[in-house]
């Protein structure tokens, strides 16, 4: 009794599960509410016909049920209204419900990063980071070294180079231009045609390709 009593003047309660008790209830009494509606809207609707049968015949007897069904749509005004409160109420607490977890998971997060950070500070990021570019510039220095001794002792003059470079494709451009002029002009049993114009120039074009792509 006592500890019922201390929750709630503020002693320790489950917010959660207080949450979710008071959500339950307001659809509890929502769905009674619209029971109640349907068992009104009935009434109305049952006064309403009355009134229309006796609306010749018997004058006092339709009044009658017209009056009772003005009570009872004020009635039904009054339950709409207590639903459209209660309805509120569930969107409020859903509503803080979820911010509230929603708050947790970022406390939750905060904590962590602090964790994490707890060890490290600027300076030491700075010093860290700093060290790794020195080692990086050093094994491009080291790279840079090994790669340049791959032809110590040996002179290599370029001028040289090019010449016998440009001999090969020469050497290569009179091989291609040998074998097309030893090309068979004459097929056994090919019909005899006189290439034509473009043709020439397809074959001209092809052969300015080729020397192209030799001297490349």
């Amino acid at each position: 009794m006592m500890a019922g009593f201390m929750s709630y003047f503020g002693g320790r309660r489950d917010t959660k599960q207080s949450t979710r008790d008071a959500i339950v209830g307001l659809r509890q009494q929502l769905q009674m509410i619209e029971k109640k509606e349907e068992h009104v809207q009935k009434k109305i609707d049952t006064e309403l016909s009355t009134a229309k049968a006796n609306a010749i015949s018997n004058k006092t007897l339709a009044t009658a049920a017209l009056k009772r069904k003005k009570v009872a749509e004020q009635e039904l005004d009054r339950l709409q209204g207590m639903k459209f409160q209660l309805e509120a109420q569930v969107t409020t607490l859903e509503s803080a419900s979820f911010n509230a977890e929603t708050m947790a998971a970022m406390r939750k997060a905060a904590g962590a990063l602090k964790d994490i950070h707890k060890g490290l500070s600027i300076e030491d990021v700075d010093k860290t980071v700093a060290e790794i570019q020195d080692r990086m510039r050093d094994a491009d220095e080291v790279a840079e070294a090994i790669s340049s001794t791959n032809y110590t002792g040996v002179e290599i003059d370029s001028d040289d180079l090019q010449r016998e470079l440009e001999d090969l494709e020469q050497q290569q451009l009179d091989d291609v231009l040998a074998g097309a002029d030893h090309a068979p002009v004459h097929l056994p049993g090919a019909p005899k045609t006189i290439p034509t114009m473009a043709q020439e120039d397809e074959e001209a074009e092809e052969l300015r390709k080729l020397q192209a792509e030799l001297a490349m």
